[in-house]
Protein backbone atom coordinates (compact mmCIF):
# COMPACT_ATOMS: atom_id res chain seq x y z
CA UNK A 1 0.00 0.00 0.00
CA UNK A 2 1.70 3.13 -1.31
CA UNK A 3 1.39 6.18 0.94
CA UNK A 4 2.40 9.69 1.36
CA UNK A 5 3.77 9.70 4.87
CA UNK A 6 7.25 10.20 5.17
CA UNK A 7 9.57 7.21 5.27
CA UNK A 8 11.86 7.49 8.24
CA UNK A 9 14.98 5.14 7.45
CA UNK A 10 16.76 3.84 11.08
CA UNK A 11 19.92 2.18 11.19
CA UNK A 12 20.29 -0.20 14.07
CA UNK A 13 23.49 0.46 15.37
CA UNK A 14 25.53 -2.29 17.59
CA UNK A 15 23.95 -5.14 17.65
CA UNK A 16 25.44 -6.22 21.02
CA UNK A 17 23.90 -3.09 22.38
CA UNK A 18 20.31 -1.82 23.27
CA UNK A 19 19.77 -0.39 19.70
CA UNK A 20 17.34 -2.59 18.58
CA UNK A 21 15.70 -3.02 22.13
CA UNK A 22 14.59 0.79 21.94
CA UNK A 23 13.83 0.53 18.14
CA UNK A 24 11.09 -2.43 18.75
CA UNK A 25 10.06 -0.69 21.88
CA UNK A 26 9.23 2.57 20.09
CA UNK A 27 7.90 0.78 17.07
CA UNK A 28 5.30 -1.82 19.25
CA UNK A 29 3.29 1.49 19.81
CA UNK A 30 0.97 1.51 16.80
CA UNK A 31 0.08 5.56 17.33
CA UNK A 32 3.81 5.66 15.37
CA UNK A 33 2.30 4.11 11.75
CA UNK A 34 0.04 7.32 12.18
CA UNK A 35 3.03 9.33 11.57
CA UNK A 36 5.30 7.93 9.29
CA UNK A 37 6.77 4.60 7.22
CA UNK A 38 9.42 3.60 9.57
CA UNK A 39 12.18 1.27 7.59
CA UNK A 40 14.52 -0.68 9.64
CA UNK A 41 17.94 -1.37 8.14
CA UNK A 42 19.15 -4.69 9.84
CA UNK A 43 17.91 -8.36 9.95
CA UNK A 44 14.99 -9.82 11.11
CA UNK A 45 16.70 -12.61 12.77
CA UNK A 46 19.10 -10.59 14.47
CA UNK A 47 15.58 -8.56 15.66
CA UNK A 48 14.29 -11.64 16.52
CA UNK A 49 17.01 -12.70 18.79
CA UNK A 50 16.73 -9.01 20.36
CA UNK A 51 12.82 -9.25 20.51
CA UNK A 52 13.08 -12.70 22.43
CA UNK A 53 16.13 -11.58 24.86
CA UNK A 54 13.85 -8.50 26.06
CA UNK A 55 10.29 -10.52 26.15
CA UNK A 56 9.24 -7.93 24.00
CA UNK A 57 6.26 -10.06 22.81
CA UNK A 58 5.14 -11.06 19.25
CA UNK A 59 6.41 -7.97 17.39
CA UNK A 60 7.35 -8.49 13.89
CA UNK A 61 8.65 -6.47 10.96
CA UNK A 62 7.57 -6.45 7.51
CA UNK A 63 10.12 -7.42 4.84
CA UNK A 64 11.03 -5.80 2.00
CA UNK A 65 13.75 -5.15 -0.59
CA UNK A 66 13.50 -1.43 -1.09
CA UNK A 67 11.78 1.43 0.26
CA UNK A 68 9.66 1.98 -2.46
CA UNK A 69 7.80 -1.26 -1.22
CA UNK A 70 7.38 -0.39 2.28
CA UNK A 71 3.86 -0.68 3.76
CA UNK A 72 2.45 2.54 5.54
CA UNK A 73 0.67 0.47 8.01
CA UNK A 74 3.46 -1.80 9.28
CA UNK A 75 7.39 -1.45 10.66
CA UNK A 76 9.40 -2.40 7.78
CA UNK A 77 12.57 -3.84 7.63
CA UNK A 78 15.56 -4.25 4.99
CA UNK A 79 18.07 -7.26 5.33
CA UNK A 80 20.96 -5.71 4.78
CA UNK A 81 23.28 -9.23 4.88
CA UNK A 82 22.31 -12.68 4.43
CA UNK A 83 24.65 -14.77 6.96
CA UNK A 84 23.77 -15.33 10.94
CA UNK A 85 25.34 -12.75 13.18
CA UNK A 86 26.91 -14.27 16.32
CA UNK A 87 25.42 -11.58 19.09
CA UNK A 88 27.45 -11.33 22.58
CA UNK A 89 25.39 -8.85 24.33
CA UNK A 90 26.73 -6.11 26.11
CA UNK A 91 29.92 -7.25 24.68
CA UNK A 92 32.75 -5.08 22.60
CA UNK A 93 33.29 -7.26 19.37
CA UNK A 94 34.05 -6.46 15.93
CA UNK A 95 31.25 -8.14 14.85
CA UNK A 96 29.24 -5.51 16.31
CA UNK A 97 30.87 -2.87 14.43
CA UNK A 98 30.81 -4.82 11.22
CA UNK A 99 27.31 -5.11 11.21
CA UNK A 100 26.23 -1.80 12.27
CA UNK A 101 28.59 -0.74 9.58
CA UNK A 102 26.48 -2.58 7.07
CA UNK A 103 23.13 -1.14 8.33
CA UNK A 104 24.37 2.23 8.51
CA UNK A 105 26.06 2.11 5.09
CA UNK A 106 22.82 0.94 2.87
CA UNK A 107 20.75 3.35 5.37
CA UNK A 108 22.44 6.25 4.12
CA UNK A 109 22.94 5.28 0.40
CA UNK A 110 18.52 5.14 0.04
CA UNK A 111 18.97 8.69 2.27
CA UNK A 112 21.10 10.04 -0.17
CA UNK A 113 19.17 9.30 -3.11
CA UNK A 114 16.22 10.08 -1.68
CA UNK A 115 14.71 6.76 -1.11
CA UNK A 116 13.48 7.59 2.46
CA UNK A 117 12.89 11.04 4.11
CA UNK A 118 14.94 11.23 7.14
CA UNK A 119 17.49 8.43 9.43
CA UNK A 120 17.11 7.71 12.74
CA UNK A 121 20.82 6.11 13.99
CA UNK A 122 21.18 4.23 17.16
CA UNK A 123 24.12 3.99 19.10
CA UNK A 124 27.29 2.71 17.40
CA UNK A 125 30.64 2.11 19.34
CA UNK A 126 32.62 4.69 17.75
CA UNK A 127 35.91 1.87 18.36
CA UNK A 128 34.74 -1.43 16.70
CA UNK A 129 33.39 0.16 13.76
CA UNK A 130 36.64 1.42 12.35
CA UNK A 131 37.60 0.17 9.15
CA UNK A 132 38.74 0.81 5.50
CA UNK A 133 34.99 2.25 4.74
CA UNK A 134 34.89 4.19 8.30
CA UNK A 135 37.26 6.12 9.43
CA UNK A 136 35.91 8.42 10.90
CA UNK A 137 35.71 10.00 14.95
CA UNK A 138 31.53 9.41 14.86
CA UNK A 139 28.03 9.53 13.04
CA UNK A 140 28.51 13.25 12.51
CA UNK A 141 31.54 13.33 11.16
CA UNK A 142 30.48 10.36 8.72
CA UNK A 143 27.34 11.93 7.47
CA UNK A 144 29.52 15.06 6.45
CA UNK A 145 30.98 13.62 4.20
CA UNK A 146 28.17 11.71 2.32
CA UNK A 147 26.22 14.69 2.64
CA UNK A 148 28.94 17.35 1.29
CA UNK A 149 28.66 19.80 3.46
CA UNK A 150 31.24 22.36 4.46
CA UNK A 151 30.44 22.50 8.16
CA UNK A 152 27.88 20.83 10.37
CA UNK A 153 26.91 21.16 13.81
CA UNK A 154 26.56 18.46 16.88
CA UNK A 155 23.16 20.11 18.07
CA UNK A 156 21.51 18.33 21.14
CA UNK A 157 17.91 19.21 21.34
CA UNK A 158 15.04 19.43 23.76
CA UNK A 159 11.76 20.79 23.92
CA UNK A 160 13.50 23.59 26.63
CA UNK A 161 17.14 23.30 25.90
CA UNK A 162 19.28 23.29 22.23
CA UNK A 163 22.84 22.81 22.70
CA UNK A 164 25.26 22.91 19.94
CA UNK A 165 28.96 22.59 20.26
CA UNK A 166 32.27 24.15 18.55
CA UNK A 167 34.44 21.53 18.67
CA UNK A 168 33.22 17.57 19.03
CA UNK A 169 35.00 14.42 19.45
CA UNK A 170 38.55 15.43 19.99
CA UNK A 171 40.22 15.41 22.55
CA UNK A 172 40.23 18.35 25.61
CA UNK A 173 44.00 18.99 25.73
CA UNK A 174 43.23 20.44 22.12
CA UNK A 175 40.49 22.37 22.50
CA UNK A 176 42.02 25.50 22.72
CA UNK A 177 44.17 25.46 19.37
CA UNK A 178 40.72 24.35 17.77
CA UNK A 179 38.45 27.13 18.58
CA UNK A 180 38.97 30.24 16.05
CA UNK A 181 36.90 33.05 15.72
CA UNK A 182 36.12 31.65 12.19
CA UNK A 183 34.89 28.37 13.64
CA UNK A 184 32.81 29.85 16.38
CA UNK A 185 31.07 32.43 13.31
CA UNK A 186 30.69 29.14 11.13
CA UNK A 187 28.36 26.92 14.12
CA UNK A 188 26.46 30.20 15.21
CA UNK A 189 25.51 30.41 11.57
CA UNK A 190 24.45 26.85 11.66
CA UNK A 191 22.22 27.29 14.53
CA UNK A 192 20.80 30.54 13.54
CA UNK A 193 19.38 29.06 10.22
CA UNK A 194 19.08 26.04 11.35
CA UNK A 195 16.48 27.64 14.43
CA UNK A 196 14.85 29.41 11.12
CA UNK A 197 14.40 26.71 9.05
CA UNK A 198 13.70 23.45 11.20
CA UNK A 199 12.37 25.02 14.27
CA UNK A 200 10.62 28.21 12.96
CA UNK A 201 11.82 30.61 15.22
CA UNK A 202 11.98 33.87 13.62
CA UNK A 203 14.19 35.61 15.16
CA UNK A 204 15.97 33.56 17.33
CA UNK A 205 18.60 34.06 20.32
CA UNK A 206 21.72 32.61 20.61
CA UNK A 207 23.89 32.34 24.29
CA UNK A 208 27.74 31.73 24.00
CA UNK A 209 29.79 30.15 26.57
CA UNK A 210 33.28 31.29 27.41
CA UNK A 211 36.00 28.45 27.28
CA UNK A 212 37.58 28.92 30.81
CA UNK A 213 36.35 29.17 34.16
CA UNK A 214 34.62 32.78 34.59
CA UNK A 215 34.64 33.05 31.53
CA UNK A 216 38.83 33.87 32.06
CA UNK A 217 37.22 36.61 34.89
CA UNK A 218 38.28 39.90 32.36
CA UNK A 219 41.85 37.77 31.72
CA UNK A 220 42.75 36.56 34.82
CA UNK A 221 42.12 33.28 33.65
CA UNK A 222 42.72 33.13 29.99
CA UNK A 223 42.51 35.22 27.04
CA UNK A 224 40.39 32.77 24.41
CA UNK A 225 37.57 34.97 25.42
CA UNK A 226 38.82 38.65 24.78
CA UNK A 227 40.99 37.35 21.52
CA UNK A 228 38.84 34.78 19.85
CA UNK A 229 35.17 34.70 21.88
CA UNK A 230 34.39 38.19 21.81
CA UNK A 231 35.31 39.14 18.33
CA UNK A 232 33.44 36.21 17.15
CA UNK A 233 30.42 37.49 18.95
CA UNK A 234 30.74 40.71 17.92
CA UNK A 235 30.94 39.95 14.47
CA UNK A 236 27.88 37.68 14.16
CA UNK A 237 26.14 40.20 15.77
CA UNK A 238 26.95 42.59 13.06
CA UNK A 239 25.89 40.88 10.56
CA UNK A 240 22.23 40.28 11.84
CA UNK A 241 22.08 37.82 14.42
CA UNK A 242 20.98 37.89 17.88
CA UNK A 243 24.11 36.64 19.99
CA UNK A 244 25.30 37.16 23.26
CA UNK A 245 27.72 36.57 25.74
CA UNK A 246 30.16 35.27 26.52
CA UNK A 247 28.87 33.26 29.73
CA UNK A 248 30.85 30.79 32.76
CA UNK A 249 29.35 27.92 31.80
CA UNK A 250 28.28 26.88 35.38
CA UNK A 251 26.67 30.00 36.55
CA UNK A 252 24.62 30.11 33.26
CA UNK A 253 23.00 26.60 33.78
CA UNK A 254 23.40 27.09 37.33
CA UNK A 255 20.67 29.88 37.61
CA UNK A 256 18.66 28.72 34.84
CA UNK A 257 19.76 31.32 32.10
CA UNK A 258 19.41 28.85 29.20
CA UNK A 259 15.48 29.19 29.78
CA UNK A 260 16.06 33.30 28.17
CA UNK A 261 17.45 32.10 25.27
CA UNK A 262 16.62 29.49 21.95
CA UNK A 263 19.69 27.52 21.90
CA UNK A 264 23.45 27.77 23.54
CA UNK A 265 26.92 27.44 21.84
CA UNK A 266 29.37 25.73 23.90
CA UNK A 267 33.02 25.60 23.22
CA UNK A 268 33.64 21.95 23.80
CA UNK A 269 31.61 18.66 23.88
CA UNK A 270 31.54 18.10 27.67
CA UNK A 271 30.86 21.74 28.68
CA UNK A 272 27.42 21.55 26.63
CA UNK A 273 26.91 17.91 27.09
CA UNK A 274 27.42 17.73 30.58
CA UNK A 275 24.29 20.13 31.46
CA UNK A 276 22.36 19.06 28.63
CA UNK A 277 22.15 15.37 29.42
CA UNK A 278 21.46 16.49 33.20
CA UNK A 279 18.41 18.71 32.24
CA UNK A 280 16.97 15.79 29.81
CA UNK A 281 18.77 12.92 29.91
CA UNK A 282 15.75 11.15 28.80
CA UNK A 283 14.01 13.07 26.39
CA UNK A 284 17.23 14.67 24.47
CA UNK A 285 18.50 14.11 20.70
CA UNK A 286 21.22 14.60 18.88
CA UNK A 287 20.65 16.05 15.49
CA UNK A 288 23.01 17.02 13.08
CA UNK A 289 22.52 20.89 11.70
CA UNK A 290 24.14 22.23 7.76
CA UNK A 291 23.53 18.50 6.34
CA UNK A 292 21.48 18.29 3.24
CA UNK A 293 19.57 15.24 4.61
CA UNK A 294 18.11 15.06 8.34
CA UNK A 295 19.50 13.10 10.51
CA UNK A 296 18.25 12.71 14.46
CA UNK A 297 19.57 9.79 17.44
CA UNK A 298 18.96 9.25 20.77
CA UNK A 299 21.40 10.96 23.08
CA UNK A 300 23.00 7.77 25.21
CA UNK A 301 25.31 4.85 24.18
CA UNK A 302 25.25 1.53 23.11
CA UNK A 303 24.61 0.60 27.05
CA UNK A 304 26.34 -2.23 26.71
CA UNK A 305 25.57 -2.70 30.52
CA UNK A 306 21.97 -3.12 30.48
CA UNK A 307 21.88 -4.89 26.79
CA UNK A 308 19.29 -7.70 26.75
CA UNK A 309 17.96 -6.67 30.22
CA UNK A 310 14.87 -5.01 29.12
CA UNK A 311 16.05 -2.39 31.26
CA UNK A 312 16.46 0.63 28.23
CA UNK A 313 14.39 3.50 28.42
CA UNK A 314 13.27 3.91 24.61
CA UNK A 315 11.74 7.92 25.06
CA UNK A 316 14.92 9.52 23.61
CA UNK A 317 14.44 7.66 20.79
CA UNK A 318 11.23 7.60 20.26
CA UNK A 319 11.87 11.79 20.86
CA UNK A 320 14.67 10.96 17.93
CA UNK A 321 12.36 10.31 15.56
CA UNK A 322 9.52 12.40 16.33
CA UNK A 323 12.18 15.14 15.89
CA UNK A 324 12.81 13.80 12.09
CA UNK A 325 9.37 14.15 11.55
CA UNK A 326 9.53 17.29 12.65
CA UNK A 327 12.33 18.75 11.06
CA UNK A 328 11.23 17.27 7.61
CA UNK A 329 7.65 18.75 7.52
CA UNK A 330 9.38 22.23 9.02
CA UNK A 331 11.69 22.21 5.85
CA UNK A 332 9.20 21.09 3.26
CA UNK A 333 6.60 23.87 4.34
CA UNK A 334 9.25 26.67 4.20
CA UNK A 335 10.19 25.66 0.45
CA UNK A 336 6.67 25.37 -0.34
CA UNK A 337 6.28 28.81 1.07
CA UNK A 338 8.92 29.91 -1.08
CA UNK A 339 7.96 28.18 -4.19
CA UNK A 340 4.36 29.55 -3.96
CA UNK A 341 5.83 32.98 -3.60
CA UNK A 342 7.78 32.49 -6.59
CA UNK A 343 5.43 31.12 -8.79
CA UNK A 344 2.81 33.94 -8.00
CA UNK A 345 5.71 36.46 -9.04
CA UNK A 346 5.50 37.84 -5.36
CA UNK A 347 8.23 40.05 -3.98
CA UNK A 348 10.37 37.96 -1.28
CA UNK A 349 11.29 40.65 0.92
CA UNK A 350 12.33 38.74 4.06
CA UNK A 351 12.20 34.64 4.68
CA UNK A 352 13.05 32.33 7.60
CA UNK A 353 16.38 31.97 6.32
CA UNK A 354 19.02 33.05 3.97
CA UNK A 355 19.42 30.95 0.94
CA UNK A 356 22.65 32.86 -0.30
CA UNK A 357 24.73 31.96 3.43
CA UNK A 358 23.04 28.26 3.10
CA UNK A 359 26.02 26.44 4.68
CA UNK A 360 24.31 23.13 3.68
Amino acid sequence: MMSDKLKIGISIGDVNGIGLEVIIKTLSNPAILNYCTPIVYGHTKVSSFHRKANNLGDFSFNVINHPNQAQSKKANMINCWEEDVKIELGQVTATGGKYALLSLEKATADLVNGDIDALVTAPINKHNIQSDTFAFPGHTEYLQEKSGSKDVLMFLISENLRVGVVTGHIPVKDVPTSITKEKIISKLRLINESLKKDFWIEKPKIAVLGLNPHASDNGLLGAEEAEIITPAIQEAYDKGMMVFGPYPADGFFGNGSYKKFDAVLAMYHDQGLIPFKTLAFHNGVNYTAGLKFVRTSPDHGTGYDIAGKDLADSTSFTEALFSAIHIVKNRREQEEMLSNQLRTGGKIVETQFDIKDDAS
